[in-house]
C-alpha cells in the first residue's frame, strides 16, 4: 500500500504540471488580455473626460501612446516570450506565490481565501448532509422495495433529479422569498444588514435563516444521485449468494442488511467521499447568482471576465490539486471498506 501511495504521489506532479502547461497556454493565446482590457478603460476614461470638458480635440483622439503600451506589458510581465513567463510562473509556485490578480490589484491567492467561507459553509454543509441522509435513506428504500413509499420516494427523487440547481432556486425564491407568495426566507447574502447588531443566538438564526435555501439547493443534486446509487447498490447486494447464506443462518434480517449488505453496498458511493477535500472551491457560479453569494464560483466567472491571468491560473492549479488528491483518498477509502481490494 504504502508502494502504491507514493507511486500515486509521483504521478501527481507530472499530471499537475501538464494542466498547468496546457491552461496557461490556451489563456495567454486567447483574444482579450489584460493590457487590452486596461487600454479600453484608459480610452473610455479618456472619452469621459473630453465629454465633461467638451474637448472635440480630446474626443477625437483616444489613441494611447506607445510608451504606454510599453510600460503596461513590462507592468504585467507581457514584455517577455511566452515560455519565459511560464518559467517565472513555475519558478513562482513553487513558493505558492501565484503572482498578484490584475483585477484585484491584490495577491491571487489572498483573493481565493477571502472568497473560502462561502463556499466552505455550504460545500461542507452540503457534502455531509448528502451522505448522511442518502446512505440511510437508500437503504430504507431498497429494504422497502416496489411499496408505496419506495415507488413515490424513486419518482421525486427523479423529479428533482431533472430539475437544474439555479432553477430550483428561482422557484424557492419566487414562493417562498417574497415573490408572489410567502414570504419566509430573505432573497439572498448570508447575513441581514443588521447582522453585527443581534445577539450570539440572533446572529445564528440570522444564518440558519439564510442559508436555508441555498443549501436546499446545493445538496438537492447529489443528494438524489447517491441515494438512488445507494437503493440500487443495497439490492444488488441482498440477491447475491453470501446474503441468502447468511439468512439461512437464520441471523436477523436487520443484522444481514447493516452488517453484511451495507459494507459491500457502500463501495460504490465511497468513491465521492474524496471529493470532500474539493468542498474548498464548491461554489457554483449560477446559484451564487441567484442568491447573492460571494464565492469561488462567482470569482471564477469574474476572473474569466476580467481575463485576470493569474487569478484563473490560481483558481485551476489549486482544483487541480485538490482533485488529484481527492482521488487519492478515495482509492484509500476503497481499502478500508473492502479488504479484498490490494492496491499494492
Amino acid at each position: 500500500m504504502l508502494q502504491y501511495l507514493l507511486k500515486r504521489l509521483l504521478i501527481m506532479i507530472p499530471t499537475l504540471f501538464g494542466v498547468t502547461i496546457v491552461v496557461f497556454i490556451i489563456i495567454n493565446l486567447a483574444p482579450g488580455s489584460p493590457i487590452e482590457q486596461k487600454l479600453q478603460q484608459i480610452r473610455f476614461a479618456g472619452a469621459q473626460e473630453g465629454k465633461s470638458t467638451g474637448s472635440a480635440s480630446v474626443r477625437g483622439d483616444q489613441s494611447v501612446s506607445n510608451e504606454v503600451i510599453e510600460a503596461l506589458k513590462k507592468q504585467y510581465g507581457f514584455d517577455k516570450p511566452l515560455y519565459v513567463r511560464y518559467g517565472i510562473w513555475l519558478k513562482n509556485l513553487a513558493r505558492l506565490d501565484f503572482g498578484n490578480s490584475f483585477s484585484y490589484e491584490e495577491p491571487v491567492l489572498g483573493v481565493i481565501v477571502s472568497k473560502f467561507p462561502v463556499s466552505l459553509q455550504f460545500g461542507i454543509t452540503s457534502f455531509i448532509l448528502s451522505y448522511l441522509i442518502s446512505i440511510f435513506l437508500g437503504l430504507y428504500l431498497a429494504v422497502r422495495e416496489n411499496s408505496w413509499f419506495d415507488v413515490t420516494a424513486s419518482f421525486l427523487l427523479s423529479l428533482s433529479y431533472a430539475i437544474p440547481p439555479f432553477m430550483l432556486g428561482i422557484v424557492l425564491i419566487v414562493f417562498f422569498s417574497g415573490g408572489s407568495f410567502l414570504n419566509l426566507f430573505p432573497i439572498g447574502g448570508i447575513s441581514s444588514d443588521n447582522y453585527d447588531s443581534l445577539s450570539t443566538l440572533g446572529k445564528i438564526w440570522d444564518r440558519v435563516h439564510h442559508f436555508i435555501l441555498p443549501l436546499f439547493c446545493y445538496t438537492m443534486g447529489s443528494f438524489t444521485t447517491l441515494t438512488l446509487l445507494m437503493k440500487n447498490s443495497i439490492i444488488e447486494e441482498i440477491r447475491k449468494d453470501y446474503i441468502r447464506t447468511a439468512r439461512a443462518k437464520g441471523l436477523d434480517e436487520r443484522l444481514v442488511y447493516t452488517r453484511h449488505a451495507l459494507r459491500n453496498a457502500l463501495i460504490p458511493v465511497v468513491t465521492g467521499l474524496g471529493s470532500f477535500i474539493t468542498v474548498f472551491f464548491s461554489g457554483s457560479l449560477l446559484l451564487e447568482t441567484v442568491f447573492q453569494l460571494d464565492g469561488i464560483g462567482l470569482l471564477g466567472y469574474k476572473s474569466v471576465l476580467a481575463r485576470d491571468y493569474n487569478l484563473i491560473m490560481g483558481s485551476i492549479t489549486i482544483q487541480s490539486f485538490l482533485f488529484l488528491f481527492g482521488n487519492l483518498i478515495s482509492d484509500m477509502l476503497y481499502v478500508a471498506v473492502d479488504p479484498r481490494i490490494d492496491f499494492s
